[in-house]
């Protein structure tokens, strides 16, 4: 987990990192969980609003990876194996499972990513949903 570029919101069970850069808002987690994530209100995640495993079991959801959690006993996420690789109508690449990403900072470890399939991502390799690939996954 890259904590320097995420923003930590602190629950007594589970902590939730949010990385805004990687965020395609697909709505998932706001759909499944408004009591902690509601963009209209702040701070817009409250990891106290669910029980920790359903709060994790709904940010395991986010296909782009800009949510990730750590439970209260340091436990985070453990990636899927057999690693699985999808690449949506719209371009997109979205993969799950014990990743290293090479980053133009560095390699990064994922447990889950959505990467630029068109190449005009302004943060490559991940889409940023600015090109043709960007539709909602």
């Amino acid at each position: 987990m890259d904590v320097e570029r995420s923003k930590p919101y602190v629950g007594t069970m589970v902590t939730i990192h949010y990385e805004a850069a990687r965020c395609l808002h697909a709505g998932e987690c706001v759909r499944a969980l408004p009591q902690v994530f509601d963009p209209e209100r702040q701070p817009w995640i409250q990891p106290n609003g669910a029980p920790a495993d359903v709060v994790a079991e709904i940010v395991r959801r986010c296909t782009s990876g800009a949510l990730r959690y750590r439970m209260a006993n340091g436990q985070t996420e453990t990636p899927v194996r057999p690693t699985a690789v999808t690449r949506t109508d719209s371009g997109q690449i979205l993969v799950r499972g014990d990743l290293r990403v090479e980053t133009a900072t560095g390699p990064r470890q994922e447990t889950r990513a959505a990467l630029c399939g068109c190449g005009t991502s302004a943060n490559a390799p991940y889409c940023d949903g600015s090109g043709p690939c960007g539709s909602r996954p």
